[in-house]
């Protein structure tokens, strides 16, 4: 370990309650109609679409299920958006046994920070699962904004 070397700290939400979807190499177009065709089928109660990186998006869903749904889901997603990557996110998530996607900025090997997801779209009920989403990525967002400033002074 080199000198220059410094810890990257990622901080996610994760759930075994709410459904998560993770989509990298997508367009926001594309990501809207999987989560309105998963919100439909499922009954989900409303979404909200954040965008993590340039082509990457997430989706959180509002309505409280079992873990066992959730990985129903989230493999019809997967299988019917014929989305690798998401398939494979899936199957880590499987033997994890909760979800997670990232609410913290990122650095990445290239030296490059991709900023904390925002918020892109939003549909249906934003109420339960979805609020409690909102807030702890406002909390973590005002805590990784604390420490910017702090080293900064």
């Amino acid at each position: 370990m080199s000198d220059e070397s410094s810890p990257n700290f990622i901080l996610g939400y994760t759930s075994d309650e709410t459904v998560l979807l993770d989509f990298d190499e997508a367009s926001l177009e594309m990501v809207k109609y999987w989560a309105r065709r998963a919100w439909k089928k499922f009954k989900l109660g409303g979404f909200i679409v954040l965008e993590s990186s340039p082509h990457s998006y997430h989706v959180v869903f509002n309505r409280r299920v079992y873990w066992s749904e959730n990985m129903r889901v989230v493999a019809w997603v997967a299988l019917l958006s014929r989305r690798e990557k998401m398939r494979r996110w899936f199957l880590m998530q499987c033997i994890k046994e909760k979800s997670t996607l990232r609410v913290s900025p990122k650095a990445e090997v290239s030296g490059v920070v991709k900023p904390s997801p925002r918020l892109v779209c939003c549909e249906g009920s934003q109420d339960n699962q979805i609020a409690g989403y909102l807030e702890f990525s406002g909390l973590i967002q005002g805590l990784v904004d604390e420490l910017s400033q702090s080293v900064v002074r």
